[in-house]
């Protein structure tokens, strides 16, 4: 999902997840509620940022759920942040997302 994020392919990185897939703050709001606004939410914000890229420090697998710890910038010299992203599934694909950054 990560290469799919980096080439900014949405439509591909939303294949990858549930029709009922969202995007959420840890414990919080929902960001982007269905697959369709994970998808329009990541084109946006790839248009915004076009050069926006996320790299893993480091990742762990516990039962069905998935941690990533990422590094992100928006563009070479731009803003920069690391995010904690936690991957809940539903059979194979990804249900949830939640962001703690």
């Amino acid at each position: 999902m990560i290469a799919l994020y980096n080439a900014q392919d949405a439509d591909g990185y939303v294949a990858l997840m549930t029709d009922a897939a969202c995007e959420a703050t840890y414990r919080g709001a929902v960001l982007r509620d269905g697959k369709e606004n994970v998808r329009s939410g990541l084109k946006a914000m790839f248009a915004q940022f076009p050069e926006n890229r996320a790299n893993i420090v480091s990742s762990y697998v516990l039962g069905e759920a998935v941690v990533l710890h990422e590094t992100v910038s928006r563009a070479p010299d731009g803003e920069q942040f690391e995010v904690m992203s936690i991957y809940s599934f539903s059979d194979d694909k990804v249900d949830r997302v939640e962001f703690i950054r």
